[in-house]
């Protein structure tokens, strides 16, 4: 076993767990602790009993459009939360071998794009009057993928700058007391286990529902977004291979597949995976939306051996087959 004792602490919220029932996919070794990681008092029951040599912080509220209208929910979850359990650690006199923070492309908010003379620019966000005169991309100016290396973090939403602030939180945090920390900058993650009543899950299960529905999926904008789906069993893996690797030095790995599609592709393949109408433009859209997101995954590469295993055609297979196992079998308005 790669650790000795595994313990999860979730508050098993509402939102994603409706039955606030242990999961089942939970491998029984782990012991799990339904606390609320805001709480001092989470903190100190857990490390007056358990001195962690490895700590994978995953805690996090996560809807972009959500945390506009809801952001101080989202500022004492991720912040907050943060530092609690830092203060606990010092207060404990625990220094763990090593952190590693799941944290989000979100970071970025709209990243590089490049000037048709070859320079970089950022040109941040989007306002709402442009948005409202369907002025979806910047004129003159094409979408680059992300760098950890070299993009300047400029979040376009409260939940990417409450990502933001874990990082810089933890930075501080691990570098005084000599922890290694290791950030992990997620592109758009779905999969098996994905809460299906979640209104904020991410959009791929939400396709899958209504193509399964036999429904046509509505793309917000033109369409054309680009994003970088992975699967979550990659994503599992990315954590595992990080954390094998050498504690020498503090990391940024941006964690993705390396290939962008369309909204309006990834759509396309839910639909012919389920035999669902086309999907139309409805031309709507959100506050907080980049409109494009992709990254460069070359540095997990190069200072690891994990590569991600499954296409977006491959993963969409397994999200519906976990799916099918979920809901009842969709019947005819005939039967």
């Amino acid at each position: 076993m790669r650790f000795e004792r595994v313990v999860v602490v979730d508050i098993l919220h509402p939102q994603i767990h409706p039955t606030q029932q242990r999961p089942n996919a939970l491998a029984a070794a782990v012991e799990l602790r339904i606390q609320d990681i805001r709480e001092a008092s989470t903190w100190d029951t857990l490390l007056s009993e358990v001195t962690p040599t490895t700590i994978v912080h995953l805690a996090a509220e996560t809807g972009t459009g959500q945390s506009l209208t809801e952001g101080t929910r989202h500022a004492t979850v991720n912040v907050v939360g943060t530092t609690q359990m830092l203060d606990a650690l010092a207060r404990f006199k625990v220094t763990p071998s090593q952190i590693l923070l799941t944290s989000s492309r979100a970071v970025y908010g709209e990243g590089p794009w490049e000037n048709t003379d070859g320079t970089i620019a950022y040109p941040g966000q989007r306002t709402a009057t442009q948005l409202a005169a369907s002025h979806w991309d910047f004129s003159q100016r094409s979408a680059r993928p992300a760098n950890a290396a070299q993009t300047v973090p400029s979040p376009v939403s409260v939940y990417g700058a409450t990502k933001l602030a874990q990082e810089h939180i933890l930075k501080a945090w691990a570098t005084a007391y000599s922890v290694c920390l290791k950030i992990l900058r997620l592109q758009n993650v779905y999969g098996p286990g994905q809460s299906l009543s979640n209104p904020y899950t991410g959009i791929v299960s939400l396709f899958c529902r209504l193509a399964r529905d036999g429904k046509s999926i509505p793309l917000y904008e033109d369409g054309l977004m680009l994003r970088d789906f992975i699967l979550i069993d990659d994503v599992a893996s990315a954590i595992l291979h990080t954390l094998d690797a050498p504690n020498n030095n503090d990391v940024i790995f941006d964690v993705g597949t390396g290939r962008a599609l369309t909204i309006a592709d990834l759509a396309k393949i839910i639909a012919k995976h389920y035999g669902a109408p086309e999907p139309h433009v409805c031309a709507k859209y959100r506050y907080g939306d980049v409109r494009h997101a992709s990254c460069d995954p070359a540095a997990i590469f190069q200072a690891t051996d994990w590569r991600p295993k499954f296409s977006v055609e491959q993963g969409i297979v397994e999200l519906t087959r976990w799916i099918e196992a979920q809901l009842a079998p969709v019947t005819s308005d005939n039967s």
